[in-house]
């Protein structure tokens, strides 16, 4: 028996919020943050957060623009996804960033 967050076809907000929420975990370790160290395999949570967040964004319902608390609810985790692309982002592109991080 399959279930229905396993299926892609099927619109399903849980499991956008489930793989940003696991590439922003996967990204703060593979950072080492407070070290802060270079490294390119931050590219694979930045790419599945990306598709977290698209597969978020297919549970809009834009035919009836009806306000309703699932609409509230999926505009709320799609401001959750734009916080977590914005922070791995930030894991991604901090360590490149000399500049902010002399000391003078």
């Amino acid at each position: 028996m399959k279930t229905r967050i396993f299926n892609p076809r099927t619109h399903s907000p849980l499991r956008g919020s489930v793989l940003v929420l696991l590439s922003l975990t996967g990204a703060y370790f593979l950072s080492d943050f407070p070290d802060a160290r270079p490294t390119l395999l931050l590219l694979i949570p930045t790419i599945v957060v990306f598709i977290g967040s698209a597969d978020t964004y297919r549970c809009v319902r834009s035919r009836s623009p009806q306000w309703d608390l699932y609409h509230a609810g999926v505009l709320l985790m799609l401001y959750m996804d734009l916080l977590a692309i914005f922070l791995i982002l930030f894991l991604l592109l901090y360590p490149y960033m000399l500049w902010l991080t002399s000391s003078r």
